[in-house]
This record gives structure tokens, sequence and C-alpha cells, in this order.
């Protein structure tokens, strides 16, 4: 077989398109600090994550993150609110997310559901925030919502994505408890790396 010549001709290497992601969370940090954690994650691939965080209640969290996108309209490929049910109205958020074309991942009752989620399977109705707690600190004896260490949780992130896609598949179930769908918003940004 004969030898190709090599005439000299690098290859450009083929550049993949950066995906942005810009991610609001509300008032708790726990949210904030487990997307900075996975943004450590991921900085090598092709995503980069802009992670913020306002407001309380989740329409007003989807408005603050369109608001800050509409301000800056070509610098973000993707726009995602994680929100909680808690006591919050959600419909409200989901009517306002649909009007600013927006994406809510949001966990019921709790974002330490989708933790838990990396630790063990949660399939049992979960009354609260502090019930939620509760079990999370079985796992991670030492975890606090003020001050999270993703470390206690970035080995479980696929385990998470497949319990939670179990819960429920379609991922748009918001009123079943447990339930989130934060897998969807971490399986996109997965898909960029």
């Amino acid at each position: 077989m004969p030898r190709r010549e090599n005439r000299g001709v690098r290859r450009q290497p083929v550049a993949r398109s950066r995906r942005t992601f810009l991610i609001y969370c509300g008032a708790l940090r726990t949210e904030r600090d487990y997307f900075d954690g996975f943004r450590e994650r991921v900085r090598q691939g092709n995503v980069t994550l802009k992670v913020r965080q306002e407001g309380i209640d989740p329409a007003a969290v989807v408005r603050a993150a369109a608001g800050y996108r509409d301000r800056s309209p070509d610098r973000f490929d993707e726009v995602w609110c994680v929100v909680d049910t808690d006591q919050y109205d959600i419909d409200a958020a989901v009517v306002e997310a649909r009007r600013c074309s927006v994406q809510l991942a949001v966990s019921n009752p709790c974002f330490e559901l989708w933790l838990l989620l990396h630790l063990a399977d949660c399939r049992a109705f979960c009354r609260d925030r502090k019930e939620v707690e509760r079990r999370l600190h079985k796992h991670v004896p030492t975890y606090d919502k003020r001050r999270l260490n993703f470390a206690d949780f970035a080995p479980g992130v696929n385990n998470a994505i497949k319990r939670a896609r179990d819960l429920d598949p379609t991922g748009t179930e918001h009123g079943r408890n447990p339930w989130t769908n934060v897998w969807q918003l971490v399986e996109r940004i997965l898909e960029g790396t």
C-alpha cells in the first residue's frame, strides 16, 4: 500500500461552538453553590455557565433572568431558572417562563431532593424541605444549605440524572412529590462537554 505524502499542510482542528447557559437561582445559596461547583467540573468543555441568584418567589426569578438576558440578547444560548415549589405558586412561574421564553428546572418540594438523588433513590412523599434535609443528612452529615460542598455530590451526578428521570421520564409533572426536572438542565450542560 503506497504511503500518503505529507505535504506540510496541517489540518485545522474542528472547533465546536461554545454553549452558554444563564442559570438563575432563587434566594437560597444552595442552588447557586451547586451550579458554581458544577461549572468547575465542566470548565474544560465547550460550555460556559453564568450563575446568578436573585429573587425569592419563582415568578420573580423568571422575570429577573429574562431581564438579565434581554440586556445582552445574543450572549446566552439557553436561560434556565432553578426553583422550588415549597410554599410558592409554581403555576405562575410556569406561565411567566413561557411568556419570557425561559426554561424551568423545578424541584418538589425543594432543591435538596435533587441533591439527595445523587446519593440515594427517593420515591416516598416528602412533606417539606426539613424532611428532605433529614434524609440528606443521613448520607452527608456535614451538609449545610448555607455552604454547599459540591465535592459531596459530584460523583453521583449521573445517578441523580437517572433517578430523577425515573421519577417522571417526561420531566413535566411538577405537581408530583417527590419530583424534579433539574436533570434536564444538567443533561443539557453535559451534552456540551
